[in-house]
């Protein structure tokens, strides 16, 4: 369980901002569905559930995934079932159960850059980027390679656009964390692969993706882009699985999806 020493509703964006940056110990409360589950103190815990940043919006050029929106509302969202082939909305309706999906925020997932998230690496694969309040808009892509640590994520932006994709992931039951992550979309013609719960934060397959970009996707090349892409990344052993199960299945999740994409 967290514990503050003091609590703000913050009233502004930039009230939120200035009080996080003061000290070390400040930081923006989310959800709070992972903090209850760690041992730390605040000096001040932020809200900023009087933001109004619930919100799943679609305008001409993008869909926007408010930073306060949690993962309930984007598993029934009508916007985001009927874009990308429904793999946003398809990425989470599988985590815990309801109940956690009320509590789980967008921004917070994303900004904490859980490397067990089943979101980021659909966000990742869509090529999506996210709007900090002091850092601007930055590519999800950086913003997971970057050591950023202080500021608000407002908000979620994802471009519209024809896009084919796939989600795969395996599971020990429905309602257990993923063991694996895997995501392929075509977004008009380009390729891009994800994979996630490696169990380390969800990264693309460069390599893979390369050859797609350089040759197409085919039945006479797909077997050696998943075993490229099986071979340049990294995976791991935790109490689900090991990373030789993980590398082993990830090539067969990763035809699976790229199957569906063709």
């Amino acid at each position: 369980m967290f514990t503050f020493s003091k609590y703000l509703l913050a009233s502004s964006l930039e009230e939120a901002y200035d009080v996080l940056t003061k000290n070390r110990n400040n930081a923006i409360l989310g959800g709070t569905a992972y903090m209850r589950m760690g041992n730390r103190h605040l000096a001040t815990a932020i809200d900023l559930s009087s933001l109004d940043l619930s919100f799943i919006r679609e305008n001409e050029d993008n869909i926007e995934i408010g930073a306060m929106t949690t993962f309930r509302d984007i598993e029934v969202s009508d916007i985001l079932k009927r874009n990308f082939s429904g793999i946003v909305a398809r990425s989470v309706e599988d985590i815990v159960g309801v109940q956690l999906r009320n509590v789980v925020t967008a921004g917070a997932t994303v900004f904490s850059k859980y490397g067990f998230s089943d979101f980021i690496p659909a966000l990742l694969a869509l090529d999506a980027s996210v709007v900090l309040f002091n850092g601007g808009e930055i590519s999800l892509e950086k913003f997971l390679e970057s050591d950023i640590k202080k500021d608000v994520l407002v908000k979620i932006l994802i471009k519209k656009s024809p896009v084919k994709g796939n989600f795969q992931t395996i599971r020990k039951t429905k309602s257990d964390y993923a063991i694996l992550n895997v995501v392929a979309a075509n977004i008009d013609g380009n390729i891009r692969i994800a994979v996630g719960a490696r169990p380390g934060r969800a990264v693309l397959a460069t390599k893979a993706m390369e050859i797609l970009k350089t040759e197409g996707l085919s039945n006479e090349n797909i077997q050696a882009v998943c075993e490229t892409a099986s071979e340049e990344l990294t995976f791991g052993d935790n109490m689900r699985a090991t990373g030789k199960y993980r590398k082993a299945v990830c090539k067969v999740m990763l035809k699976r999806a790229l199957t569906e994409v063709m």
